[in-house]
C-alpha cells in the first residue's frame, strides 16, 4: 500500500473514530457563544439584518450606490463573506486554544480548525433566515436555481477549511498573524464585491484584474446568482445561471486551497508540541 493510500485511510477511520469529539466541540463552542444572551441563537439571524441596515443606509441612501433591491444585494453576498471571514479567524488560533487537550492525548490536531469551519457554518445557516426575509421583503423571490445555493456554499467551505488549516499552522509558529489578519481581512473585504457591483470597476483595469485574482470574488457571485436569479433589475442579465465554467473555477479553487492547506498543515504539525 502506498503512503497516499495509507494517509486516507488513517484520515477515515480519525475522521469515524473522532466524529463524536468534532460534535462536542461544536456544541460547546455554540453554548459558549450564545451563554447569558437572552436572544440567544436569534442574534445570529439579527446581527446581519442590522449591518445590512446600516449599510444599505450608508452605500444605498448617502453615497447612492446605483443597485436595484441593494439590501438584498448586500446581504446575500455578506453571508459568504461573513462565513469565511468568521471561519477563519476562529480557526486560525484554534490549535493555540487546543494546546490543553493536544498535550494530554492523542487527537488529530486537523480537527479544530475543522471544527471552527463547521461551527461558521451553522452561524451561516441561521443567517440564512435573515437572507431570505430581505429578500422576499424587497420582492426578490427565489427560483429553482436557489436548489444550486449548497453547492456555492460547499465551495466557499472547502476553501475556507483549506486557507484554515493554512492559516492555523503558521499561527503556531508566528502569533502576529492574529494581529496582521484583521487587516488583511479588511482589505480581502473592500476586494470582493459586496457592498459595490463590478461595473463600477470595470474602467480600472488595475482594480478590475486584482478582484478578478479574488477567490472569495467567484464564490460570493456563484452564491448570488442562484440565490437572485429572476430578480427584477435594470440590467436583465445582471444574474445569471453558473456555466460549467463557473463550477470548474469554484471548484478548482476550493481543491488546490485544501490541498495545500492538508500539505502544510501536516509538514507543520509535527513540531507544534514545541510551540503551544
Amino acid at each position: 500500500m502506498n503512503q497516499n493510500a495509507k494517509g486516507i485511510k488513517k484520515f477515515l477511520y480519525d475522521a469515524k473514530t473522532f466524529s463524536p469529539l468534532l460534535f462536542n466541540l461544536v456544541s460547546k463552542d455554540f453554548k459558549i457563544k450564545y451563554r447569558r444572551s437572552v436572544l440567544g441563537v436569534l442574534w445570529s439571524v439579527l446581527n446581519p439584518l442590522l449591518t445590512m441596515l446600516v449599510i444599505s443606509q450608508v452605500f444605498g441612501i448617502l453615497l447612492k450606490v446605483s443597485i436595484d433591491h441593494f439590501a438584498a444585494y448586500y446581504i446575500v453576498g455578506a453571508t459568504i463573506w461573513n462565513f469565511f471571514s468568521e471561519a477563519t479567524t476562529l480557526s486560525m488560533s484554534s490549535i493555540l486554544a487546543g494546546a490543553s487537550l493536544i498535550k494530554k492525548v492523542y487527537i488529530p490536531k486537523y480537527i479544530f480548525p475543522l471544527e471552527k469551519c463547521l461551527f461558521a457554518l451553522i452561524n451561516m445557516a441561521f443567517s440564512m433566515i435573515a437572507v431570505v426575509a430581505v429578500m422576499l421583503f424587497q420582492g426578490v423571490f427565489p427560483t429553482w436555481a436557489i436548489l444550486l445555493a449548497p453547492v456555492a456554499v460547499f465551495y466557499c467551505f472547502v476553501f475556507s477549511v483549506g486557507m484554515s488549516l493554512i492559516l492555523s499552522a503558521l499561527t503556531v509558529y508566528f502569533r502576529d498573524i492574529q494581529h496582521l489578519y484583521g487587516v488583511l481581512l479588511t482589505v480581502w473585504m473592500y476586494l470582493t464585491p459586496i457592498i459595490y457591483p463590478m461595473e463600477l470597476i470595470e474602467g480600472n483595469d488595475i482594480l478590475n484584474t486584482i478582484v478578478h485574482c479574488n477567490p472569495l470574488y467567484y464564490f460570493v457571485d456563484y452564491f448570488r446568482d442562484v440565490m437572485m436569479l429572476g430578480a427584477n433589475t435594470a440590467d436583465s442579465v445582471m444574474y445569471t445561471l453558473p456555466t460549467v465554467d463557473d463550477n470548474l473555477i469554484c471548484f478548482g479553487i476550493a481543491l488546490v486551497t485544501l490541498l495545500l492547506g492538508c500539505l502544510i498543515f501536516s509538514k507543520a504539525q509535527k513540531r507544534f508540541i514545541l510551540h503551544i
